[in-house]
């Protein structure tokens, strides 16, 4: 007859060996999930994965123009350098210069120290010594004779598809010999090639000379 000794290791033994499969399952699981991770290439970090805001091209003396319908230039934008960005499409520019044009009607230039264009190229930020010129233009058969005008502000917003530049910055507008300051800023129309001024105006008006319409 087995002591208890020798009982108490025969049942161990059986016991061990009703959960040897599992065991060895475990085992299984262990190394194939080890093996998995081995595997696979590391995640990258969060900052890695997100796109940068960094250039991916520069030009010196660059430019970009858009035409109309007719296939003439609509309006061509130019800068010592243009920076690139790759992340939203958008556009850095050095010292901007843009002409805006209209049939029989001379070309509006708006000019910066600093421009920015919108990923979708239809709002042009210009910063610093931001100004309007439209120069002076003799009477034709369709058109009455047009003065010099000159709008400066410290920032211009171009509206590119509207033909609309504007600013809510103090503004100084020139016109022939006249000169008016706002407060507010004011609106300028390419089409109509005209100029609003909104908030406090004041300044000195001239009279046009004999001979102008």
């Amino acid at each position: 007859m087995p002591t208890k000794q020798e009982a108490f290791k025969s049942s161990m033994l059986r016991g061990l060996l009703r959960l040897l499969p599992l065991l060895i399952m475990g085992i299984l699981t262990l190394l194939t999930f080890w093996l998995v991770q081995k595997s696979t290439p590391p995640e990258k970090s969060t900052i890695e994965q997100v796109r940068l805001h960094e250039p991916d091209y520069t030009i010196t003396n660059g430019a970009l123009s858009t035409l109309n319908e007719l296939g003439n230039t609509k309006y061509r934008i130019l800068g010592s350098k243009v920076i690139h960005y790759d992340d939203d499409a958008t556009i850095d520019i050095t010292t901007p210069r843009m002409r805006l044009f209209q049939v029989e009607k001379p070309p509006v230039t708006v000019k910066a120290d600093k421009g920015h264009l919108d990923g979708d190229l239809t709002i042009l930020d210009l910063y610093d010594h931001a100004e309007i010129l439209r120069p002076p233009q003799a009477a034709t058969p369709t058109q009455p004779a047009l003065l010099r005008l000159l709008a400066q502000s410290s920032y211009f917003k171009v509206l590119i598809n509207d033909d609309i530049i504007q600013t809510d910055k103090p503004i100084t507008l020139e016109q022939g010999m006249s000169v008016i300051n706002s407060t507010d800023g004011g609106t300028f129309n390419n089409v109509e090639q005209s100029m609003v001024l909104i908030g406090q105006v004041k300044g000195r008006i001239e009279r046009l000379p004999r001979g102008t319409p």
